[in-house]
């Protein structure tokens, strides 16, 4: 599996397509963790996150000493979160103070409980961000990405999985219309972006909570005042 979205989405999107499409359904036990690693070419770690997301999702439940088993989807919680229409501007702000109140805390709680792995996957991404704005690339997948691997470092599964719900929604840019895109999204700006990963990434490796927090605020609020500002 490869591409800019990590490999628990990726897994977790295989699994939940499984279970959507089949073959899977509702009472079947979920392979063994060594089966599901073999099948996905995947690590261990990053199989039991997958599910953890997929539990989280009211898809699979662990019943002590038989297994992890699946649930009818359609008895699931309803996930995600509306589509916005490009130019939706203010719905896109909305969104940001949605966040800022989930992933403040999740800088926190990545910065003292991430593991060595998941903070290196943290700078990877933020390094592919800055790379990808040499080379003229596009950057809202990479990133979703980033978030995505703070979440993670929070060894909760609930964050990752909120954030999975809001797709790309969760980028403001992405739901901007083509004229929006040229007039505000410059590479100054996302240059801006770039540090402010930067010095989240820098806060967690140092294991420094408050400070996490402080920049992931700043991130995202400065996010949401460029965008009011553009209205």
């Amino acid at each position: 599996m490869t591409g800019s979205i990590s490999l628990t989405q990726q897994t977790t999107q295989a699994l939940r397509a499984k279970i959507a499409d089949g073959p899977m359904k509702p009472g079947d036990r979920l392979p063994t963790e060594k089966e599901l690693e073999a099948e996905f070419g995947v690590s261990r770690t990053v199989i039991r996150e997958a599910v953890a997301v997929l539990k989280a999702e009211g898809l699979v439940e662990p019943r002590r000493g038989a297994g992890i088993f699946v649930l009818d989807p359609a008895l699931s919680r309803p996930r995600g979160m509306p589509s916005f229409l490009p130019g939706e501007m203010y719905q896109a702000l909305d969104l940001l103070e949605l966040r800022m109140a989930v992933e403040v805390e999740a800088a926190g709680l990545a910065a003292t409980r991430r593991t060595l792995s998941q903070d290196a996957r943290i700078r990877e991404h933020m390094a592919d961000f800055g790379r990808a704005l040499e080379t003229g690339a596009k950057t809202v997948e990479l990133d979703i990405a980033f978030h995505d691997a703070v979440a993670q470092g929070t060894n909760n599964a609930l964050f990752p999985a909120f954030l999975e719900s809001l797709g790309r929604n969760a980028i403001p840019r992405s739901s901007l219309s083509a004229e929006q895109r040229a007039r505000l999204i410059s590479h100054d700006y996302l240059q801006r972006v770039h540090q402010e990963h930067l010095a989240i990434a820098d806060a967690i490796s140092a294991g420094e909570a408050d400070r996490a927090r402080n920049a992931m605020r700043a991130h995202l609020s400065g996010s949401i005042s460029r965008y009011r500002a553009s209205l």
